[in-house]
């Protein structure tokens, strides 16, 4: 156990150390701490961490799809759902059949063994990709079909994986079968996750308690997943459908001290996740090295080079056809015209593998129900961690490259005025909402001024802070920069005599901790409106 935590802890000092370095770097963590994990791998003495596939399957996929859910926006994913499911299906699918047929015919792999592959190594992995994304500005709408891809492929990838070692395992494979079980996985998800999502945000409601809604939203992958999961099916899409339902209805049903608290809670916990999972990944070279003696060097290198390959070339060959063919129907081109070429090249170049397709590897069983050993297990799962290396290394790191190259670098700032416009107005209407209620209260109870007065006169400022930051003129913009630094020395001077006033015992612990909280949240909104701009 002490060595564990000893364990746990340096992993935690090299994730801290690669994160500093990135941000220096302006290179998304992930791919430097798959990197750090290979190198730390390969150097004799170090202890060997094996990555134990149910535990990421089990613990560390609900949470993070979860939370990706539950930020994914239910409009955009609902107006995105064509090419949100023809690459979370469709591409999943069409990269699985391509893998496995390039197994078989060139290097002999039967067709179950030969799926089993290609599903593990089909679904790509969202999180490098769509931190490079947003820093370059990409249009939302490529944002939102990179996240929701990464939300659903999982579960076809999972499904498709089941499937093929089923068919290994037992020698039999029978289609229609497959073809059903698949659609009552599917329906069966969507239902059991709207059951939860409905069941948590009400439990959540009725206890009002931040700390126990915050355990509350910390189970729901949990139950989203485990079941569907245990039942023989995948558990992403129910888990998926439970934090949509919630990102839709919990605005008003979740109290604003959860949100407060649940953001930075949330924030913190998957990024640690994502931390230990890729750091972990690049560990893994040392076991998976292992496993490959008895084959070539040649034959190694070839398999390795050809699999990526495919992988890569599938995704674009996929991509055109499944943007630009269902807008032959009127309908739809009428709806959604046809984007530029660019725009499915981005997307298509964006298929970077993670730890799903990893664990999956991992936790392919050692012999079939014979009693013979799964076939080429040892190399599928070098294979698939040469993909994952191409693909999230090779490409995450080009990718920057291929955005400037396409002129997409900074598309979406105009996009993102106009959204900035939108929202300026919205902040505009609610806080003239809000002193037309103020009003008609007044008048109703007859309240004297000296209540009302400085309560207007605050809705008031806020109006004129929205109107000036709302103006494109660069002499208000200055303004209100300038304002904002004002405030902020405002606020470390009351921190300073908060602190001394405390020292000197003139202030106990209790005052001191709610002024401090009031002064963080205003310095926390000021942060965020800074950021926004």
């Amino acid at each position: 156990m002490v060595t564990t935590i000893q364990t746990m802890v340096l992993l935690l000092i090299v994730i801290a150390a690669v994160a500093v370095i990135a941000r220096r770097l302006t290179i998304p963590p992930a791919i430097l701490l798959v990197i750090t994990g290979v190198i730390l791998a390969l150097v004799p003495g170090l202890p060997t961490i094996e990555l134990e596939p149910k535990v990421v399957l089990l613990l560390v996929l609900p949470p993070v799809i979860y939370s990706s859910a539950v930020a994914m926006s239910w409009r955009e994913f609902r107006f995105n759902l064509r090419p949100i499911t023809l690459l979370a299906i469709g591409c999943v699918i069409f990269t699985t059949i391509a893998v496995a047929a390039t197994m078989h015919w060139l290097f002999g792999f039967s067709w179950a063994a030969g799926f089993v592959l290609g599903a593990i190594v089909s679904p790509p992995d969202a999180v490098a990709p769509l931190s490079i994304a947003r820093r370059m500005q990409l249009p939302n709408r490529i944002l939102v079909i990179l996240e929701g891809e990464g939300l659903a492929n999982d579960a076809t990838a999972l499904i498709l994986y089941r499937f093929a070692v089923a068919a290994v395992a037992a020698g039999v494979f029978s289609l229609g079968h497959a073809a059903a079980t698949f659609v009552a996985i599917v329906v069966g998800e969507l239902v059991w996750g709207i059951g939860v999502g409905w069941l948590m945000l009400r439990l959540r409601r009725w206890v009002r308690d931040p700390r126990i809604e915050i355990l509350l939203s910390v189970l729901t992958p949990f139950i989203a997943y485990w079941p569907p999961e245990q039942l023989g099916g995948s558990g992403v899409l129910a888990t998926v459908t439970a934090g949509l339902y919630i990102s839709w209805n919990g605005l008003r049903l979740i109290s604003a001290a959860t949100r407060l608290q649940g953001i930075f809670f949330w924030d913190f916990l998957i990024y640690l996740i994502e931390g230990l999972v890729f750091l972990i990944t690049g560990l893994q070279a040392r076991r998976l090295i292992g496993g490959i003696e008895a084959y070539s060097n040649i034959e190694l290198v070839l398999s390795a080079v050809i699999v990526s390959a495919v992988v890569i070339v599938t995704r674009f060959v996929w991509m055109y056809p499944a943007t630009y063919v269902p807008r032959w129907i009127p309908a739809i081109a009428r709806k959604d015209p046809a984007p530029q070429w660019q725009y499915p090249f981005v997307i298509a170049s964006t298929g970077v593998r993670g730890i799903v397709s990893l664990a999956a590897a991992l936790a392919i069983p050692f012999a079939t129900q014979s009693g013979a050993p799964f076939p080429f297990r040892d190399l599928i799962l070098f294979l698939t961690f040469c993909v994952i290396l191409v693909t999230l290394v090779g490409q995450g790191l080009i990718l920057p490259f291929i955005i400037r190259a396409l002129g997409l670098a900074n598309a979406g700032r105009r996009e993102r005025s106009a959204n900035r416009a939108e929202e300026f107005e919205a902040r505009r209407e609610a806080i003239a909402a809000a002193i037309e209620q103020l009003e008609r209260i007044a008048a109703e109870n007859s309240l004297p001024d000296e209540i009302v007065g400085p309560i207007r006169a605050y809705q008031r400022e806020r109006m004129k802070r929205v109107i000036h930051r709302s103006d494109g003129d660069d002499g208000h913009t200055k303004l209100m920069e300038l304002r904002d630094d004002l405030e902020l020395r405002l606020i470390a001077a009351e921190r300073k005599r908060i602190n001394d006033l405390y020292r000197a015992g003139k202030l106990k612990d209790d005052g001191r901790r709610r002024i401090e909280r009031e002064l963080d949240l205003r310095e926390a909104h000021l942060a965020n409106v800074r950021a926004d701009e």
